[in-house]
């Protein structure tokens, strides 16, 4: 009995010094609501441990698919993926059932399901509404294929990314070949950058990754 209490205590050593950096990093940046909605727990308002929602994108995830039509980013003029105009998916979906303003933040597995949505605790940038028609295009194929006919994008498969590794577009910031939140925003704030950025954009350099002007 006493070894087996030993090794939990040892586990429990272990898996706090491994989660730590995640805790520091996620504290205090825009993601960071144990406070404000999950008593103290970091992780609560997005994971679950028992009973996720079944959302595909990440890992037991803990809120519910919010089930609104969306406005996209319209097809044709300047857009040449052959996706473009569809409704968002795939990780997308995962960041909208916060900031699509319909859902309550508190509205997670075991959450104190407060009825405050992103429209009245954010200042409005995070609160994307229903019409993502003015905002940049998600859940887009972004392939070699879209760099031939659109010569203002590099060839994701050749282009470096940037992050750490040197890997390129394809395998660092695009999920499935698609265009999505994720790949220019860092949920946990890894590379803590403002905005939650995978990279600086200073001088549009994240910008610049993808796009050859």
């Amino acid at each position: 009995m006493k070894c087996t209490l030993k090794l939990i205590a040892l586990g429990a050593v272990v898996l706090a010094i491994g989660l730590s950096p995640v805790f520091a990093l996620i504290g205090s940046s825009a993601h960071d609501f144990q406070v404000a909605w999950s008593n103290g727990e970091i992780c609560a308002p997005c994971h679950t441990p028992h009973n996720a929602t079944g959302l595909t994108g990440a890992p037991l995830w803990s809120r519910a698919d919010p089930g609104s039509s969306y406005t996209a980013y319209p097809s044709g003029g300047t857009m040449d993926a052959t996706d473009a105009g569809a409704a968002p998916g795939g990780a997308s979906l995962l960041c909208l059932s916060c900031h699509d303003g319909t859902v309550a933040l508190g509205l997670f597995q075991g959450g104190n399901a407060e009825t405050t949505d992103m429209g009245d605790v954010g200042t409005g940038s995070g609160d994307f509404g229903l019409n993502l028609s003015n905002d940049h295009p998600i859940s887009i194929t972004y392939n070699t294929a879209l760099s031939v006919t659109d010569t203002g994008l590099n060839d994701p498969a050749t282009t470096v990314s940037g992050l750490p590794g040197g890997g390129f577009i394809t395998g660092d910031l695009l999920f499935s070949n698609k265009v999505e939140c994720a790949s220019c925003h860092d949920v946990h704030n890894t590379a803590t950058i403002d905005k939650l950025l995978v990279k600086s954009n200073a001088g549009s350099a994240l910008c610049l990754t993808c796009h050859n002007k």
